[in-house]
């Protein structure tokens, strides 16, 4: 049943709507459909915390597994003021999705803590990542659950979450998370994975549309490390970034940035991206809407929904966020005929990445950089294919056949399994 327009942003219903649109496509069985509609697992996990004053502080945290049918479950973890349960639920399901269109052998995952990291010290957000993974230690393993970055975490905090689990366990358990420093077992390639893997879905839509890379007009929602990473590498490959936003304002200009100076503002002299010399100021929401080749959407959830869709102005819409577009908004900008390369696909390379960083820690043994990126390179564009070639196959959208290619083969794995009693 699809939802109301007043719970469009409600993006668990969002994920339900669209699994909906692809099993009735797939004329899934009833009890297959009951399965895998649910999670398995929904965790609520309450945090003391004591400040550097003393004062005690008690945060709510969730981790919610949505399938380990193919495999432990994947996914990361999000420190945010706005972080809710159902939040969390949609981003597990879009997970379990996204691990199956790439065909790596994980379910998917989410957790998250409502806080805002920006307002901890560094010790007490450290207290913070270590009562959230001991109250979820039972839980966690490379065979069960696997944890990983996402937005208001990083490397660092991953790595008090695998020394966290390795006290509990009493042994250095290294394939616990992924995105962790490289001196703990992280992988060469990772930082730069889902923005990477962004461009290798544009290189692919660009060359099926019979347009140049060289000169095409990019527009990038979000500098984060999803948009700034995707950002460096299309300049670097000949596209001509216009335009780049920030949660604080953005900047526009039709010549083409300089991303590089663009990235060295922001990163290295840490200073607002708005207030970078030269270019058009605008906002965050507004660049969504500026006359371009490419639009990657690659902040939060939600950007483009059914009161904005039809100002969207590009050929190409690449999803470098989880869930930029909400359902009610599909039908729109299927209808300006924009190429959608939808978010379980865009955004694979960095949960691809992690598989490769969970293997090279189980194996003992790390891949150099340039076969991490080959292997990206070789998952992305099969997959790509596979979604293209689904659409046409079942004359839908490439979003629903990303989710009819990913609900099969979820769906073929239950059914090897069986149903255990």
């Amino acid at each position: 049943m699809l939802v109301a327009v007043e719970n469009e942003l409600n993006v668990y219903e969002s994920a339900e709507a669209r699994f909906e649109i692809a099993a009735k496509k797939l004329n899934l069985e009833q009890g297959v459909y009951r399965y895998m509609k649910y999670p398995e697992r929904e965790i609520t996990v309450y945090i003391p915390v004591a400040f550097d004053n003393g004062h005690i502080e008690i945060f709510t945290g969730y981790r919610v597994l949505h399938s380990s049918v193919r495999g432990p479950g994947k996914g990361g973890i999000r420190f945010a003021p706005n972080v809710s349960i159902d939040e969390v639920r949609a981003l597990a399901a879009w997970m379990t999705w996204k691990c199956a269109v790439v065909n790596i052998p994980f379910g998917g995952a989410k957790g998250g803590v409502i806080c805002d990291p920006e307002k901890l010290s560094k010790s007490e957000l450290e207290r913070v990542t270590r009562r959230y993974t001991a109250g979820l230690a039972d839980w966690f393993g490379p065979e069960r659950d696997i944890p990983a970055p996402d937005i208001g975490t990083n490397e660092q905090i991953m790595a008090w979450v695998m020394d966290t689990y390795a006290m509990h366990v009493r042994q250095a358990t290294t394939a616990v998370v992924t995105g962790k420093p490289l001196e703990l077992g992280g992988s060469q390639g990772r930082k730069e994975a889902t923005g990477r893997g962004v461009m290798i879905c544009c290189d692919q839509a660009v060359a099926k549309l019979k347009m140049k890379r060289e000169g095409s007009r990019v527009i990038v929602q979000g500098f984060g490390n999803v948009g700034s990473q995707a950002s460096l590498l299309m300049h670097q490959a000949g596209y001509k970034i216009i335009g780049a936003s920030d949660i604080h304002g953005g900047i526009y200009d039709e010549k083409g940035l300089d991303i590089p100076k663009v990235y060295d503002w922001v990163y290295a002299q840490r200073r607002p991206l708005a207030e970078f010399p030269g270019g058009e100021k605008t906002s965050s929401r507004e660049i969504l809407f500026r006359p371009c080749d490419i639009l990657i959407p690659a902040a939060t959830e939600n950007q483009i929904t059914s009161e904005n869709a039809a100002r969207v102005d590009c050929r190409i819409l690449c999803e470098g966020a989880n869930g930029p577009t909400t359902w009610h908004a599909d039908a729109i900008i299927d209808g300006k005929g924009i190429f959608v390369i939808p978010d379980i696909l865009a955004n694979a390379g960095g949960v691809t990445v992690s598989y490769f960083e969970w293997v090279q820690d189980r194996q003992g043994f790390f891949w150099r950089e340039s076969e991490v990126n080959e292997r990206l390179q070789d998952v992305m564009e099969q997959s790509f294919e596979q979604v293209v070639r689904y659409a046409a196959e079942h004359s839908v959208s490439n979003r629903i056949a990303a989710y009819i290619l990913a609900i099969d083969r979820v769906a073929r794995a239950l059914k090897l399994r069986g149903f255990y009693a």
